[in-house]
């Protein structure tokens, strides 16, 4: 399952004092870090499938299988994106995160999903993605939490120049400095090369140090 954020700010939109909110999981059009667009209809069959089932996507505390949260009640796509609305629980943990949304810690929303279609842009050296299977939508820290996200990718997920470039924007990098790493190969002893590198930024150096040390752990 691929763990996905859209850097848009601000996706929920509203939280009352009973722990509903509502807000987008996902906008239509909008590039995100893995150079991925979602397409209108992309959410389309899930929707119909979880409505058939009775069953909705999950609500997690930042991805985690382990902690739902609460429940979404409504799920539906709109001119701008995926519009969800849910209700969080009483629990300690969904108690925490109404007070962290209202205090605006938490302000973005992020999906988990399993993609089944998509088309190559190769102009904008894109992926747009026309159907997607919808397995939770998670309300976030934004604009990322590199931490979970990391911890997320499995070694032999990474087989190409491309996938270790996603992996790096993935991981909080930006696209000029994923696209510089890169150059330099995607295996661990290149990112050692890469660290004493003269052309590689002093800043990008040392954040792939600590990247290094995240993924030894």
């Amino acid at each position: 399952m691929e763990t996905k954020r859209f850097n848009v700010a601000a996706e929920i939109k509203a939280i009352d004092d009973s722990g509903v909110i509502e807000g987008y999981g996902s906008v239509f059009g909008n590039l995100d870090s893995y150079s991925d667009i979602v397409a209108p209809g992309a959410f389309a069959k899930s929707l119909e499938e979880a409505k058939a089932s009775g069953r909705m996507p999950a609500m997690l505390w930042q991805h985690n299988p382990d902690e739902p949260i609460g429940v979404w009640v409504e799920m539906r796509e709109d001119d701008r994106g995926l519009f969800v609305k849910g209700k969080l629980a009483e629990t300690q943990r969904g108690k925490e995160a109404r007070e962290l949304i209202k205090l605006g810690a938490l302000t973005g929303l992020s999906i988990g999903y399993t993609t089944r279609t998509y088309q190559v842009d190769r102009e904008n050296d894109s992926r747009v993605l026309t159907d997607v299977q919808l397995w939770e939508v998670s309300p976030v820290t934004f604009p990322a939490n590199s931490e979970a996200r990391i911890t997320g990718v499995k070694a032999d997920a990474i087989s190409s120049p491309k996938d270790f470039e996603r992996f790096l924007r993935d991981a909080g990098f930006s696209r000029r400095e994923a696209k510089q790493i890169t150059a330099h190969g995607f295996g661990e002893s290149d990112l050692r090369d890469a660290e004493t590198d003269a052309t590689v930024d002093d800043d990008v150096t040392a954040a792939l140090q600590e990247l290094l040390g995240r993924l030894r752990d």
